[in-house]
C-alpha cells in the first residue's frame, strides 16, 4: 500500500504553535517530518505501507507595507520576523526527502489591520476604551488564493491515476469534502487528521477514518 500525506500548511503551523509552542524554522520543519513519520508508523501497524510523498500547501509570506491604524504608520512586512521565519521554514522543507512544496498566491491587495473580536467586544461592553487599545488588539488580514484548489486537484490526480492507495489529510475545515468524496469513490482510503481540533459531525460520512498523532504534551 502506498500512502500520500497532504498538509494544509497554514492550519498545521497554527495548530502546531498552539499545541507545542513556537519553534525555530528548522525545528518546526523537523517536527513536521517527525509528525508525518509517526503517521506512517501508525499505518504500518495494520498493513505494510510505504510513503509515496508529502505534499505541503501554503502561501508565500506577506511582503508589502500595511498601514496600522493605531500606530498611524505603515508596517513593512518584508522586514518582519514572520516573513523571514516563513521563508526559512519553506527553505528547510525543500531540503527534505519526498516533500513537495505547493505554494499558492497571496491576495494582498486588500491586506489591512483589523481589530480583534475580543477587543471589539470589550469596547462595545464598556470594559475597554479606544484609548486603551494596544498593538496586540490588532492583526493583519489577507486572503490566500489557490491553496484549497491545489489540494483538491492533487487529491483528484492521485486518485484517478491510482498512484496511491491511501491519503492522510492534515487539515481542519470542510473545503476538502468534494475531493474526499471523489477519492473514496475511486477506492482510496481517506484519513483526516485535524490535530485534535473539533470537526463538524457531518464530516464523518465523507472520510474513512479520523486520527490525530501525538498529544498536547509532545514537543
Amino acid at each position: 500500500m502506498k500512502t500520500a500525506i497532504l498538509i494544509d500548511g497554514g492550519f498545521y503551523r497554527k495548530r502546531a504553535s498552539f499545541l507545542w509552542g513556537k519553534k525555530t524554522p528548522d525545528k518546526r520543519a523537523a517536527e513536521l517530518m517527525a509528525y508525518c513519520n509517526s503517521h506512517m508508523k501508525y499505518v504500518q501497524q495494520y498493513e505494510p505501507s510505504s510513503l509515496y510523498r508529502i505534499f505541503y500547501y501554503d502561501c508565500p509570506p506577506l511582503a508589502k507595507t500595511v498601514y496600522h491604524p493605531l500606530l498611524k504608520r505603515g508596517i513593512d512586512f518584508r522586514h518582519s520576523e514572520t516573513h523571514s521565519w516563513t521563508e526559512s521554514f519553506f527553505s528547510e522543507l525543500r531540503k527534505q526527502r519526498k516533500v513537495a512544496l505547493r505554494l499558492g498566491e497571496l491576495s494582498d491587495d486588500d491586506a489591512t489591520y483589523n481589530i480583534s473580536t475580543a477587543a471589539l467586544k470589550d469596547i462595545c461592553s464598556g470594559k475597554k476604551q479606544i484609548s486603551n487599545l494596544t498593538e496586540n488588539d490588532f492583526s493583519v488580514s489577507f486572503k490566500q488564493k489557490g491553496v484549497d484548489m491545489r489540494i483538491g486537484l492533487d487529491i483528484a490526480s492521485l486518485a484517478y491515476k491510482r498512484q496511491i492507495d491511501q491519503i492522510i489529510l492534515i487539515a481542519g475545515d470542510s473545503d476538502f469534502v468534494p475531493a474526499a468524496k471523489l477519492a473514496r469513490r475511486e477506492g482510496i482510503d481517506f484519513i483526516l487528521d485535524p490535530m485534535w481540533a473539533n470537526i463538524k459531525d457531518n464530516l464523518f460520512e465523507h472520510i474513512d477514518g479520523l486520527h490525530s498523532q501525538w498529544g498536547r504534551k509532545q514537543k
